[in-house]
């Protein structure tokens, strides 16, 4: 994983082929941000002039020996060596989390989009209502023959809240 750049990362299509929460998109946007930002940095300071020209501060400056001793400190300086491994390992870890909740995230919205197109082929085949008869919804719910009568011993004719709700 750690071998993958930032370069090659179709960004656009990232976030909308894997389907991520707003809150991972939103830290991938900030960690592009963060990357395009370093790039920026770093070509800018290429562009920099690293020379430092001693003999003009040498005509300048009266003190000649800070000047030797600047002279003498930045050619004796050496860049200490950081090692970034631990870095390395945290951002391993956190791309092997990423990549197994954008797996898990796949497996559930695979999962929705079945249930929704099997809901949808279920809709598709389902006869009108004026062609379903009472001894079919019985036979459906027989729960609802219950009620039903009930009902019409309390001298009930009205379903409560079918007004509120359908408006008729």
């Amino acid at each position: 994983m750690a071998s993958v750049r930032a370069a090659s990362i179709d960004w656009s299509k990232l976030t909308v082929t894997l389907g991520l929460k707003k809150e991972t998109i939103a830290a991938l946007q900030a960690f592009r941000k963060r990357n395009d930002e370093a790039k920026r940095v770093v070509a800018a300071l290429k562009q920099q002039k690293s020379d430092v020209d001693f003999e003009n501060y040498r005509r300048l400056l009266k003190n000649k020996a800070i000047v030797n001793e600047a002279e003498k400190v930045l050619t004796q300086f050496k860049p200490t060596k950081v090692d970034l491994g631990a870095q390395l390992k945290i951002v391993e870890n956190f791309e092997k989390k990423a990549m197994d909740y954008a797996r898990k995230t796949v497996s559930k919205v695979d999962a929705e989009l079945r249930d929704l197109q099997a809901t949808l082929t279920n809709m598709e085949q389902t006869r009108p209502f004026k062609d379903i008869s009472v001894d079919e919804l019985v036979k459906a719910k027989p729960e609802l023959n219950d009620i039903v009568e009930k009902m019409v011993k309390k001298g009930r004719w009205k379903v409560p809240g079918y007004e509120e709700k359908f408006g008729f």
